[in-house]
Order: structure tokens, then sequence, then C-alpha cells
């Protein structure tokens, strides 16, 4: 198991924060894992888990020890009549398993292609883009419980999985490690998914018929075209969480604001595009020294070069009181506060 220490995590976390770690453990097998748990100055001193680094903002210097998820691996689990079962590693890259369970041939995943972070954390969040939900797929998946090592199987009921939500992020934070993930994709009939955001346009544009292939091409072209690449622009993607309201609280919305999009949700709410709210707060494309929301999608808090966690701090928390000014409604951050 490779140790650093007074270790930097500049390279893993996507806002490029140069803050650094007492000790940097790099979990590279379940084995280390065991091992880490089992060290005085390992998890007897931890901090923080670290995955890909793509949903937390790193307040500070960390003391104690922090371990970074890098085990990787691909396994297919079980195979029936139009379906696989197919199992990966925590510490896997996000896309590059999106990309392989496509050029398999292998159904449902593709609408998320282009999300950074690890096949890990896409539970813990329930990652989602274009219509589609982790929960959609995950047939299941193996945690470690911190307090005795004991390794449990959740199944997909047992995640707790709502918008952007699930145990591992409520109940169950901080308490154990996800270990690697099962998906079922379909292997023919598959759901091609267009109808969300700009998919269908840009299969058109591309004279493209609706594929695997095609769809995740379409979604990585338009997620190209919005978000800012974090290996030259330092972010974490959508910063705040679209808000659910209720729907006489949308209807009154929308008459004074009618080009406001809104998404009815099955239990009676309707959800609020953030970045439209943002926007029209006049946010899009502002910025307050080194931080800012950037010029091309307004949910994006960017670091333009040399940004303190106080200066990304600063300006969130002033778009989120613009916004309740103009609308009233609250925006509730994705991304984690990490030692805030």
């Amino acid at each position: 198991m490779r140790i650093e220490h007074n270790a930097s995590l500049k390279p893993y976390n996507t806002f490029g924060l140069d803050v650094t770690a007492e000790r940097l453990y790099h979990l590279e097998s379940e084995m280390d894992v065991v091992e880490y748990l089992d060290d005085p100055k390992g998890f007897g001193t931890h901090t923080l888990l670290l995955g890909g680094g793509s949903n937390m903002l790193l307040a500070g210097n960390l003391k104690g020890s922090v371990a970074r998820v890098a085990w990787t691996g691909r396994r297919i689990v079980e195979e029936g009549d139009g379906y696989v079962v197919v199992e990966a590693a925590a510490g896997e890259n996000w896309h590059e398993f999106v990309q392989w369970t496509v050029d398999q041939g292998w159904g449902g995943l593709q609408n998320l292609s282009l999300i950074p972070g690890l096949v890990g954390t896409a539970p813990v969040q329930n990652i989602g883009a274009y219509g589609v939900e982790t929960k959609d797929s995950l047939h299941a998946l193996r945690w470690m419980r911190w307090e005795d090592g004991e390794v449990e199987e959740f199944s997909n009921a047992d995640c707790g999985f709502s918008y952007r939500e699930s145990v591992f992020k409520s109940v169950l934070r901080d308490q154990g490690i996800i270990l690697s993930v099962q998906f079922k994709l379909t292997t023919r009939d598959h759901a091609l998914i267009t109808h969300y955001g700009s998919v269908a346009e840009e299969l058109a544009a591309a004279g493209s018929e609706p594929s695997l292939r095609s769809i995740a091409d379409a979604v990585m072209a338009i997620r190209r075209s919005k978000l800012p690449n974090p290996a030259e622009l330092g972010n974490s993607g959508s910063f705040f969480k679209n808000p659910a309201v209720a729907a006489e609280v949308a209807e009154s919305l929308a008459a004074e604001h009618p080009s406001l999009p809104q998404y009815p949700q099955a239990n009676g709410s309707v959800k609020l595009a953030a970045g439209w709210l943002i926007e029209q707060a006049g946010w899009k494309g502002k910025r307050v020294g080194n931080a800012g929301m950037h010029a091309k999608q307004a949910l994006v808090l960017v670091n333009y070069g040399g940004a303190t966690a106080a200066e990304l701090v600063h300006v969130a928390t002033q778009v989120q009181a613009d916004v309740w000014a103009k609308f009233g409604v609250a925006l509730e951050m994705e991304v984690n506060l990490i030692g805030a």
C-alpha cells in the first residue's frame, strides 16, 4: 500500500485546489482497504474518503489520513435472455466504464457518458443526466462497514435512491466504503432515451439514427459544448441541484416568468431548472475575482485560476441569495463542502 506524507490533493480534485493531506493512502486493492482499516495511522486518523474528487470542494488542508479509492477491475457476473449483469470495481473511471459497456453493445448507461468521477461514487450521488439515473440500471453493490470490516451486499431497493440521494449520502454517510457495483444492462431491445435535453437535436444535426453509440456520442458532444473541461478550468460540473417546488408555486412562478423550464414529478412536485434561475438572477458568466459561474452554463461554478475555496464558496452563497431574492426558491448545493 502506497502512503504519501504532506501530499498535495491538487491532482485529485476537479476544482484544482492545492490543499494538502497530512497522510494520503492510495488504496489499490480491496486488501489495501482492510490494511487501512487496521492501521492506527490510517483509519485511526481517517479524515476523508477520496474518489474521483469531482463532487467536492476542499475548503482547506486536511489533518489525519485521506484514503484514495484506486482499485480497478471489471467482470461479467451473469448473462441471461436479453440482459447481462456486469460488475465494476469502485476505482474504475466512470466514463471509461460507460464507454466500455456501450462498445460491448450493452444498453442502460449511454446517457451517462462523460460524467466525471469513479464507479464507486456513482451510487452515492445517484448521478443522472439526460433522462437517466444510476438507479435505473444498478443491480447490487458491495459495501464494507468501517466499524467492523463486515462486507454487505445492497440490492437496488436497499440503496434508498431518490434525486441525487441515497442511503450512502444520508443515514450511512461516512460509515463505510463501496467496494464494487453491479449493473444489469440490456443486450437487445434497448431503451433509447432521446427526448431529454437536446439529445434528439444533436442526433438530427449529426444525421444519426438513435443507437447506443450515437446517443453516447451526442451526450458527449452536448456536454463538451456546455461544460468546461476540469483539466483546463477547475470545476465540479453542476454545482446546485435542480430545486423541486410545490405545483402551485411552479404555477405562480410560470405566470410571472412564462419561459421558466419546469418538469412535473411523479410525487406531484415540479422540478425547476437551476441553471435558468441562476442565469435570470444575472450570474451566467459573472466572475468575482478568480471564481464565478461559467459563461456557457450558469449551473457550473468555476475556478478561473488560483481561486481559493473561500472565493468559490462566496460566489456560491451569493448565487443562492440572489436566486432566493428574485424567485423565492432555495438552491441546494449538489457538491459536498469538505472541511468547511
